[in-house]
């Protein structure tokens, strides 16, 4: 059996790019107040055409430009990036380029991780520009809450299996969860290592979900950390390519339902799935 690889106690910030405009610029600035340690920044590129990335690289020491050669979507992004990364480095922030930290915001989350040695993946409370707090921390979606969801979620947002999966109407408290949302982890090394990373069949979208079920199943915990926040701008890159994105939520959603729902008997029921998941891509289709 091998034994795990020890890693040293700095921290890496990898972030995924693809043409990702001004937003780069004021996530490095705010990065720079949200911890008083010194933070190397990885910028997976996945093919960027907007030169942001390389000006940002090019302008400051502590970024690096690291192409991926070719759009690898989120997760495939985010493996390449930390693969450059040193064995001194075994803290990983896993965020979107779109993100504004809150002052202090990364070392407080440190700080969370250190409450907890088992936690393989720690998320702060995300806000929208508007202030709402988005329902980043959530249940692992089983088959009944995702096609209840799935269905009833546009049509009846209040509806019990939307409200049990979202969580949003729980209180921000410090408390394992199911799986966190990808747009800002901090993740212990360790525990990505353990479970492989995140898998790259997931081109977009839950990727985060299924990552957390993964770790969750390796004995790691997924911790909300409410006492740090950050600001999710926001669809800088996926507006550019907005249909495509949504089929690959669909295909997202039925791979992961498909993946721990085996066997035979579970064949009509992922036939049905997959029929009203293509139906309410098309109805989303029709409306955008």
């Amino acid at each position: 059996m091998t034994e795990p690889k020890t890693y040293g106690d700095a921290v890496a910030v990898v972030t995924v790019t693809y043409s990702p405009g001004k937003t780069l610029d004021r996530f490095l600035d705010t990065l720079e107040k949200a911890t008083d340690r010194a933070v190397s920044v990885v910028l997976a590129d996945n093919g960027s055409v907007d030169g942001a990335p390389e000006d940002a690289a090019a302008a400051r020491d502590n970024v690096h430009f690291v192409p991926t050669g070719g759009n690898l979507g989120y997760g495939g992004g985010a493996n390449a990036g930390v693969a450059t990364l040193g064995d001194d480095v075994g803290w990983i922030v896993v965020a979107n380029p779109d993100l504004e930290w809150d002052p202090g915001s990364l070392d407080e989350l440190l700080r969370v991780a250190q409450r907890w040695p088992r936690g393989g993946a720690f998320g702060p409370l995300i806000r929208e520009p508007d202030g709402t707090v988005y329902p980043s921390a959530r249940l692992l979606p089983s088959l009944g809450r995702g096609i209840g969801h799935a269905v009833f979620g546009r049509i009846w947002p209040g509806n019990p299996w939307t409200r049990s999966y979202r969580q949003e109407r729980e209180t921000p408290t410090e408390r394992s969860v199911g799986w966190l949302s990808g747009s800002c982890l901090l993740l212990r090394r360790e525990a990505f290592d353990s479970v492989a990373g995140f898998d790259t069949r997931y081109f977009m979208y839950f990727e985060d979900v299924d990552l957390g079920d993964r770790l969750g199943r390796a004995g790691w915990l997924n911790v909300y950390a409410p006492s740090a926040s950050v600001m999710h701008i926001g669809g800088v890159s996926t507006a550019k390519a907005s249909a495509r994105m949504l089929a690959a939520h669909h295909d997202s959603a039925y791979r992961y339902l498909a993946d721990r729902h085996r066997g035979l008997v579970w064949k009509p029921v992922l036939a049905a799935v997959k029929v009203g998941l293509a139906l309410r891509l098309k109805l989303q289709s029709r409306r955008g």
